[in-house]
């Protein structure tokens, strides 16, 4: 949306954010145009495969119209799977859409495998106030249960997989809230996908200054 400038017409994505008392605007580098824009809280929801966040979509989508919930892997292809720059593009092109969303008013949910220092860095991220990162965990033995029953299509059964998968649940339990920001842990082992979306949506409401639509 506004990336590209209106007055000068360039594409730049680094404008300098400038906030005054009523508003919030990006200044073109190129021209001094300032553009006013919202500049919402983004919410991260990460977690190892198999902690339940495809899931969360669905209940949280039909739960609540108070925020925007979107699945981060349906973008994906190969064009992407670049390991060597941490999937850069990739995160860089979510927070772009999740930027030009988010100026109809309402806060982004995005959910997908992604850790702080990831998306802290990209040139997108500015557009945003807080970064709020919350990942579904769960048990180490019930995770490595959910990976054995998925289809084959989704080649998560596998020793090496189940053990990076049970690793990084894990580390998000233990190393998740040294991060910075901190990656808050929300266990789903004992709930049904509807009550981890209440409490989920809770911590949501809670963090953005929501409050529930009648």
């Amino acid at each position: 949306m506004f990336n590209v400038c209106p007055t000068c017409g360039e594409y730049r994505v680094d404008k300098i954010i400038q906030h005054t008392q009523d508003r919030t605007y990006a200044i073109c580098p190129e021209c001094n145009h300032p553009h006013p824009f919202l500049q919402l809280p983004l919410f991260i929801v990460t977690g190892a495969s198999g902690s339940g966040k495809s899931t969360l979509v669905l209940e949280l989508s039909s739960m609540t119209k108070d925020v925007v919930v979107m699945e981060t892997d349906i973008l994906w292809d190969d064009r992407y799977n670049q390991p060597e720059t941490n999937y850069r593009n990739y995160r860089e092109m979510w927070l772009r859409m999740a930027k030009n969303i988010a100026q109809a008013g309402k806060p982004v949910v995005l959910c997908g495998t992604t850790v702080p220092e990831q998306l802290e860095d990209c040139e997108e991220r500015r557009y945003f106030g807080e970064t709020h990162y919350i990942a579904l965990v769960c048990e180490s033995s019930l995770l490595e249960e959910r990976l054995k029953r998925r289809p084959t299509w989704r080649a998560s059964g596998s020793d090496d997989f189940i053990k990076g998968m049970v690793g990084f649940n894990r580390w998000l339990i233990e190393q998740g809230p040294t991060c910075n920001p901190e990656i808050a842990a929300l266990d789903t082992s004992q709930d049904t996908p509807h009550e981890t979306a209440i409490k989920l949506l809770a911590m949501i409401r809670q963090a953005a200054g929501i409050q529930p639509q009648p």
